[in-house]
Order: structure tokens, then sequence, then C-alpha cells
């Protein structure tokens, strides 16, 4: 029949999925490739010549103390914006789907900071932490109070509140979405059993909740491993380039300093780990799921 012919199969496909693909190949694959090939170059993102280098990029990114203390950085803040985000957003799900009135309400407003560009939203909270907090803070100890922006552990403490703050209503949705797969059912079954709410929730909700916590879980931890609109917007690296994440410094070394060639192995680097690191979690929560 003409259904199961090749060409009409492949017809069918280029159809529907062409457009998709052709844009994933221009927008993903060709630039992934490029980049690639710019990361063996000691091009200054700016000449026509890209002389080749070999692994010399690779060999002077491992090399880069600055670049392994930014990943440190990095990974410190994924830490614990990861596990509050993913608190906060759980919590909130529990709350907003609980009965409460207004609770379609307070989905949406919970919602509303994930639409926030990166850029304003780090504005928005830069004029909090040095005006208006500082403000706060000297009328009530009656001294003048330095902004958390302007000590090391405050603007990594910044960047963590804005992140869980920008976050935790889109991972919210997710979570609500798990709350709501949950059969009734099951749930008055464990109480009939004897279960109080809190046991129900542990040994009931939560394990069958698992693809929601591993969707969460990898995706803030990609948003983390990446950040660099709120870095840029509100602390710049400051104080003295102790608040720099990885995606600022490969930034920073491509487009500031010329480097082009350096920040792309490095850039690629960042992904590698980012990737391992996301799959390994995938993999350990899959795992899980198919056990529960």
């Amino acid at each position: 029949m003409k259904r199961n012919k090749l060409s009409y199969k492949v017809s069918q496909f280029l159809m529907f999925a062409g457009p998709a693909a052709l844009l994933f190949l221009a927008v993903v694959i060709i630039p992934f490739i490029y980049g690639l090939y710019l990361t063996f170059t000691s091009w200054d993102g700016i000449a026509k010549e890209k002389p080749w280098v070999g692994f010399a990029n690779y060999a002077a990114a491992f090399g880069d103390g600055d670049y392994w203390m930014a990943m440190l950085r990095t990974g410190i803040y994924s830490f614990f914006a990861v596990i509050l985000v993913n608190i906060v957003a759980f919590t909130l799900a529990y709350l907003v789907t609980s009965g409460i009135k207004g609770q379609n309400f307070f989905r949406a407003g919970f919602f509303v900071p994930n639409l926030i560009g990166g850029i304003v939203l780090g504005y928005v909270w830069k004029f909090v932490f040095n005006r208006a907090f500082v403000a706060i803070g000297s009328a009530l100890s009656g001294t003048t109070v330095p902004s958390l922006l302007s000590t090391t552990g405050g603007a990594m403490f910044c960047l963590i509140l804005v992140t869980v703050w920008q976050y935790a209503g889109y991972m919210m949705l997710i979570y609500v979405a798990g709350f709501m797969s949950v059969s009734d059912a099951l749930k008055e079954a464990a109480m009939i059993d004897g279960c109080i709410p809190a046991q129900a929730m542990w040994n009931v909700t939560i394990p069958l909740m698992r693809a929601s916590f591993v969707q969460c879980i990898f995706l803030s931890i990609t948003r983390c491993f990446v950040v660099y609109d709120v870095n840029l917007s509100l602390t710049k690296g400051e104080p003295f380039n102790t608040s720099v994440m990885a995606a600022m410094h490969v930034y920073n070394q491509a487009f500031t300093y010329k480097n082009y060639g350096l920040g792309q192995a490095e850039a690629l680097l960042l992904f590698v780990v980012c990737a391992v690191v996301g799959v390994t979690q995938v993999y350990i929560g899959k795992k899980g799921e198919v056990a529960a």
C-alpha cells in the first residue's frame, strides 16, 4: 500500500517534522560543531584568520585556576540552590493542592517570578538588597548597615535567594501535576490501614511522585550550572570577582579578553560537567522510580 512505502513515510516526516528538524540543525547542531572546531584555534573573535593550535586550549583550560575556582563556586551555589528550590517548590505545591481558598490565584502568583527575565530580576533585587534592606537594617540598628552584596558570603547568599525566588514557582507546577497524579483512593487506603497524614505522604505520595522529583531536580541543576543573567545583573562577579560563576568566566574569557578559542574550550568542559551531573541524576532517579 501507498502508506507503507518509504517515500510516503519520508514525505510525511519532512512535512511535519522537517521544519523543526531544520531549525534544530541550524540553531543547535551546526553552531555546536562550529564551536567545537573553534576550541582547536586561537581565534580572538574578530580576525579572519583562525590559527590552528590543536589541544593547547584544553591544556590551558585545565591549567586555568580562575576557571576551576568559578566551577567550584558554581557547584556550591548549585548544591544549595537546587535543594532550596525543590524544598520550597514542593511545599508550595502541597499548599496549593490542599484545598485552600484561592489556590488557583496563589498558583499564578507563585509562578509570576519565573516570567521575569533574569537581567530585570537581578536589577530589581539589586535595588532591594542595596537600598531597601540597607535602609531597614540601618533604621532598626541605628547604625549604617552594609549591603549583603558587598561581602563574599552575602553575595553568594543573594544569588541563591534570587534563584530560589525565580525558579520555585516553575518547579511548583511540576510538583502540582505530581500531587494530582496520585489517586485519592491510595491515600485513603493508607489512612484506613492506620497511617497518619505524614506517614501517608512519606510512604505513598512521595514515592509515586518520583518522576516529578527527577524532572525538577534535573531542570534546576541544568539551570543553576549555566546561570549568567542573574549573576551579571545582580553581582557582576563582585566583590573582587568572588561571585563569578562558570558561565560568566567563560563569557569574559571569550568576549572580554578576546580568547575565543579558550573560552569555547572552557564552555565545552562546562557542558560536559553539566551533562554528566544531569544524566547521572536522571539515571539514579529513574532506577528509583522503577524500584518504587
